[in-house]
């Protein structure tokens, strides 16, 4: 039993950190409810025990009396002066009651009930050392799984990481090495638990912290995080000094520092924004990299109103919105992405214009002019001089009499510009003559050779 008490004591303390004393208090308790099934209800029952060599010494107090008439509580005059010299009558004196073998049971139920009291002071122990180390980060290995939460050793300490607190797109396999938020220490009914986070926004800030010797000594200042871990996480960052970057000094030399914190996010997404006062600018830079047409604020309602062109808004609103909504977070403020619809209604004027143009000279129902209008035939020019009637029907969708009714009033209506109209006179006027030329060249060749061959005759 000695040699068992001073091996847990040294295991104990090298091991767990638990100090001797506390050790020994608690099994002097334990032994002391154990004890009382051997001895018996000794009167003032006392345990204690060597802290050097493990003796185990049980004493009791009893009143010296003539005759013994409670055994547990006093003891005859003879016996006390054979023990304590001079002992009179009346007093109480210090007997020790060790029994010669504690027994088997005793000393198993004294062992198990130390093991408990030293857990309890091992909790202890982890609450007073972890109880100011909250927004800290700590290392450890995946040591087992309880339903969905995984425990953590911490190396003398044990966490535990909350399914609440996983990082949705994260497998952890017994035995990998994390790194890990300390939400809290919390002393439960249980005893105290090391409550641990990767999916914390602090997480984030803690590793910026770590990896940036700006903003640790508070030359640059993390002024907002807004996360969802695991895809996209965005960072507001500021500084007072003109002359330092802070987007700059966050994202290092050739982006050194933020590669490092994104591999430790297992590749999260991490936008760096330069904080400013000015919610206009602030919105524009967080929503990135989509351009912004307009900002529209609401100051009473706290909401921004964001204008972007159509080919734009998948960017501004981000994947399953992400995008948008971190930087409502971030900002503070409702944020409301919108396409822009001036161009487009602009278009529509204009096709509103081109198609009342047709109605009334054509005759046309307003339907079948936006029809010929959208079709690509925006004028009563393109009309009569472009197109055909199967076209016109293949347009509006009508037989190719009507149509051909339709082209022939564009061709009354229309008419060509003068220098248009003299232009094409002329070039039928040279289409008639140039053949006429030519017959007259070719008939001179003839002449001349018929004179040919009439000299040649002569000859």
């Amino acid at each position: 039993m000695t040699s068992e008490l001073l091996a847990l004591f040294e295991y104990y303390e090298k091991e767990k950190g638990i100090d001797r004393a506390t050790m020994i208090e608690a099994l002097e308790s334990a032994l002391l409810a154990a004890s009382r099934k051997s001895i018996g209800p000794a009167r003032g029952l006392e345990i204690h025990i060597d802290p050097d060599n493990g003796n185990i010494k049980a004493t009791a107090s009893l009143v010296v009396v003539e005759t013994v008439a409670h055994p547990y509580d006093q003891i005859d005059l003879a016996t006390a002066q054979r023990i304590t010299p001079g002992a009179e009558i009346d007093q109480e004196i210090e007997v020790d009651v060790t029994p010669k073998d504690f027994g088997r049971i005793a000393a198993q139920t004294a062992k198990q009930a130390m093991l408990q009291r030293l857990r309890q002071a091992e909790k202890a122990l982890i609450y007073d050392e972890f109880k100011d180390r909250a927004g800290d980060i700590v290392s450890g290995t995946v040591r087992r799984f309880e339903r969905s939460d995984v425990m953590v050793d911490l190396g003398k300490f044990e966490g535990v990481m909350p399914s609440r607190e996983r990082v949705n797109t994260e497998e952890y396999n017994v035995g990998d090495r994390v790194r890990a938020y300390v939400v809290a220490v919390e002393n439960g009914a249980r005893g105290p638990e090391i409550i641990l986070s990767r999916s914390h926004p602090n997480f984030v800030r803690r590793l910026f912290e770590s990896e940036v010797s700006e903003i640790a000594d508070r030359t640059v200042e993390i002024r907002g995080i807004a996360r969802e871990a695991g895809y996209r996480t965005k960072v507001a960052v500021y500084s007072a000094n003109e002359k330092v970057d802070p987007v700059g000094a966050c994202v290092g030399l050739r982006g050194a520092r933020v590669k490092n914190i994104v591999r430790e996010l297992n590749n999260e997404k991490v936008d760096i924004i330069r904080w400013s006062d000015d919610i206009r600018e602030f919105v524009q830079d967080a929503l990135k990299p989509a351009l912004i047409r307009s900002i529209d604020l609401d100051e009473e309602a706290h909401s921004v109103k964001v204008t972007v062109e159509e080919e734009e808004l998948a960017k501004a609103i981000g994947r399953r919105g992400q995008n948008a909504r971190l930087t409502s977070r971030l900002v503070g403020w409702d944020i409301q992405v919108e396409k822009d619809e001036s161009a487009h209604e602009a278009f529509e004027a204009r096709v509103e214009a081109a198609a009342e143009a047709l109605i009334e000279p054509l005759g046309l129902e307003r339907e079948k002019a936006l029809e010929l209008v959208r079709g690509g035939i925006t004028n009563i020019e393109m009309l009569a001089t472009s197109v055909d009637a199967e076209d016109i029907a293949g347009i509006i969708d009508i037989p190719e009499e009507e149509a051909a009714i339709i082209l022939g009033k564009a061709k009354e209506i229309y008419q060509p510009p003068a220098g248009e109209a003299a232009a094409a006179v002329e070039s039928e006027s040279v289409e008639v003559e140039a053949p006429a030329a030519v017959t007259e060249e070719e008939s001179a060749g003839e002449q001349e050779g018929v004179e040919s061959k009439e000299t040649e005759t002569s000859a």
